[in-house]
């Protein structure tokens, strides 16, 4: 009765290893997911003086997240590497699809500049009153209300000459105007949330499938640990066969991913990473993403204005839009020059060009134009992308996370190890 209570223990104790190891796989794929992506900031302690030692840390070590900037606890891998991950993006996927220039045109500049047009008369009206009663609210009150009003409709007349002269002006000095790698790293430093957003929606199926093939994978790989535990019936056998099955499930996760890259035959099969098998499919998603909240009409005139090379950008409106003032006043210019003085009417005229500048570019934080224009965008990635070599785009999804891999892999070592010693403390030797 004993030894048959014996056997039954030991069997139990034997069948619930494979179990134990599914669970493990998907645990360890489960979590490893949940790492690359969140928390989207920085989760954890800071301590004293870490910071300052972490720069002779060992590489791999100020590798995890939090470590470089003074901090023990976590954040996810793609969002830590947001600014990485910006550079990766433009070096290997958007610059290979399409330059500033062919971002630009694709948002098209005529209807670009009609929408400008549409949206700003009045606040040009408002800003010639405004720049009038500052610089010289003598003369502008004294001016009849009819001839004031002929200043303001020559203005108006005027409007779509300048503001095409300048849309077009902003086309063909694009790529000195705009450093579209600048522009998505700091955007995605900004918003991190975005990083994972680029990689959840463009694989959201492998990954579900991933988590799930984790449990399959460690089942299967639990079977001979069985016949291990009895050819070697020592109490560190499950930890490290644990430590091996937990690791070595993160691996091949990873692996099944990216590689191959191009397809391979491998008997019957073909063999081929499952993000890169629906290549055509992840770059639509892909291209969506980026169009919708990176390269943006929005963040392209943000860019222009407020970026590092803001100063050309309004420099060039601005030497657009001075003469302006001259086609306002029409064939009395000579005439009004000498009235108020020439210093007094170019101060005039700078000024109504330099404060027109932000009146150009704010219609193109409209969301609805926005998202109009973004169509554009969109069509433009896709169809490039998915024309892009598979070791390419293979290359443009993982470079973020390769050198952050042996924390995912190590992860998995370590819950291996940790669900070990639970079965041996459920179960026994």
């Amino acid at each position: 009765m004993r030894d048959s209570r014996v056997i039954s223990s030991e069997l139990i104790s034997a069948l619930t290893i494979p179990v134990f190891s599914g669970v493990i796989g998907y645990a360890t794929n489960w979590t490893g997911v949940w790492m690359l992506f969140y928390p989207v900031t920085f989760r954890g302690l800071r301590l004293p003086g870490l910071k300052l030692l972490a720069s002779i840390l060992p590489r791999r070590v100020q590798q995890i997240p939090g470590i470089m900037q003074g901090g023990v606890g976590w954040q996810g891998i793609l969002p830590s590497r947001a600014a990485k991950m910006g550079s990766i993006a433009v070096d290997k996927g958007i610059a290979k699809v399409g330059s500033p220039a062919d971002f630009y045109e694709q948002l098209e500049p005529d209807v670009l500049a009609e929408h400008i047009i549409d949206t700003s008369r009045d606040e040009i009206r408002e800003l010639v009153e405004r720049v009038m009663h500052r610089e010289d609210p003598q003369l502008w009150d004294s001016l009849p209300e009819g001839l004031r009003e002929a200043v303001h409709r020559r203005v108006q007349d005027q409007l779509p000459e300048i503001v095409h002269d300048v849309t077009d002006e902003i086309g063909n000095n694009i790529d000195q105007l705009l450093d579209i790698k600048l522009m998505v790293i700091r955007h995605l430093e900004e918003h991190p949330g975005l990083v994972n957003r680029v990689y959840q929606e463009t694989g959201e199926r492998e990954l579900k499938f991933i988590i799930n093939f984790g449990f399959f994978f460690g089942f299967a790989l639990g079977i001979p640990v069985i016949f291990l535990t009895h050819a070697l019936p020592y109490w560190w056998v499950l930890p490290i066969a644990g430590v091996v099955i937990g690791a070595t499930t993160n691996w091949l996760a990873l692996k099944m991913i990216f590689e191959p890259a191009d397809p391979r035959r491998i008997g019957r099969f073909t063999v081929q990473g499952l993000f890169l098998k629906r290549q055509r499919e992840a770059a639509d998603v892909y291209a969506t993403v980026i169009a919708d909240d990176i390269v943006t009409l929005s963040n392209i005139g943000d860019e222009l204005l407020h970026g590092p090379r803001s100063d050309r950008t309004r420099q060039m409106i601005a030497t657009a839009l001075r003469p302006a003032m001259d086609r306002a006043i029409g064939p009395a210019r000579a005439a009004v020059r000498v009235a108020v003085g020439s210093r007094e009417y170019d101060t005039i005229r700078d000024s109504v060009a330099t404060e027109g500048v932000d009146y150009t570019m704010t219609p193109l934080t409209d969301s609805k134009f926005n998202k109009q224009q973004s169509a554009k965008i969109r069509e433009l990635i896709s169809s490039r992308m998915s024309e892009l070599p598979a070791t390419d785009f293979s290359e443009m999804l993982r470079s973020a996370m390769r050198e952050d891999e042996w924390l995912l892999v190590l992860h998995g070592g370590v819950l291996g190890f940790g669900a070990g010693l639970l079965h041996l403390a459920i179960f026994g030797v």
